[in-house]
């Protein structure tokens, strides 16, 4: 199975460029004003007009209003939408549109396999489960989780696609796909050379480490 990749919290026109040669699949762009990545709608337009065919766009909220969210969706038109706070299943329905849900692991209550688990099949309709690391802020922390929590999702045959995340970078993502062999893998802070600033050359070993730990699976 060939993993994909999405790399989060573009800012700039010039990194999705570089993102997309590098061979990702997917990019996110950030509305949670509490972010430094943090795009208004009118900037991720002009953005997302760079992201070319067959490369998805993913918008990440952090316990956005709805009106935020029909804004950004009537004028960046993204593909996915991506919770990555506090919302509930019902919250995540109320667009209408597929959508990622993002847990941050290790979080009061989500510091268990079992409890992890029990707490994803909530949102049974996502179109893939997002494993972060659980931090004070939302995401973008360089932080890693101890990957056996997921061990209760890998063994549920209802799951959805995993995409992990948290901590990740060229340096270290070959070892967690060989360990957990995720359908994806989410990147930010780890590509960066500071926060929405991305590197061509990290981004391009990231993927390439990526592939590499494909053939040895």
């Amino acid at each position: 199975m060939r993993t994909r990749i999405k790399i989060c919290g573009l800012t700039r026109e010039a990194d999705i460029v570089d993102a997309v040669e590098a061979g990702v699949d997917a990019i996110g762009l950030v509305f949670h004003p509490g972010s430094k990545r943090f795009l208004t709608v009118e900037r991720a337009a002009q953005l997302r007009r760079a992201v070319p065919a067959f490369v998805d766009v993913v918008a990440l909220f952090v316990n956005a209003q709805p009106d935020a969210i029909r804004a950004v969706v009537d004028r960046v038109q993204p593909d996915l939408l991506q919770f990555h706070g506090d919302e509930s299943p019902e919250a995540c329905r109320r667009s209408g549109r597929r959508y990622l849900r993002a847990f941050r692991v290790g979080a009061p209550g989500l510091d268990t396999p079992e409890d992890l688990a029990a707490h994803c099949m909530t949102y049974d309709d996502a179109a893939g489960w997002l494993y972060d690391s659980y931090s004070a802020g939302y995401g973008g922390s360089g932080l890693a989780f101890d990957h056996h929590l997921l061990s209760g999702v890998q063994a549920c045959s209802a799951s959805r696609p995993l995409i992990l995340s948290g901590g990740l970078k060229p340096e270290n993502v070959a070892q967690a796909v060989r360990a957990v062999r995720p359908w994806a893998v989410d990147v930010s802070s780890g590509v960066e050379i500071e926060p929405g600033v991305k590197s061509a050359q990290r981004m391009r070993a990231f993927v390439a480490e990526v592939r590499e730990a494909q053939t040895q699976a």
